[in-house]
């Protein structure tokens, strides 16, 4: 598990943020990410700067970009 912070998580998301590179994105205990990539690869993200809304945005973007989130 890799812990890091908002800002962090975003930018090391940003490139792969498409349903060309991760398959699906589950949220659990409201501040860990963990991410499936077509290549079978898993990564797992705690994010210890943000609230829940914040996370909603990320939930929200991860969705409009077309990739499944199960929360």
């Amino acid at each position: 598990m890799k812990q890091c912070s908002l800002l962090d998580f975003m930018e090391e998301l940003n490139p792969w943020l498409d349903k060309n590179h991760i398959r699906s994105a589950e949220l659990s205990g409201g501040d860990q990410f963990i991410l499936h990539f077509l290549d079978g690869m898993k990564n797992v993200y705690r994010i210890d700067d943000c609230n829940e809304a914040q996370i909603r945005e990320i939930v929200t973007k991860l969705k409009k970009k077309g990739i499944s989130v199960k929360e």
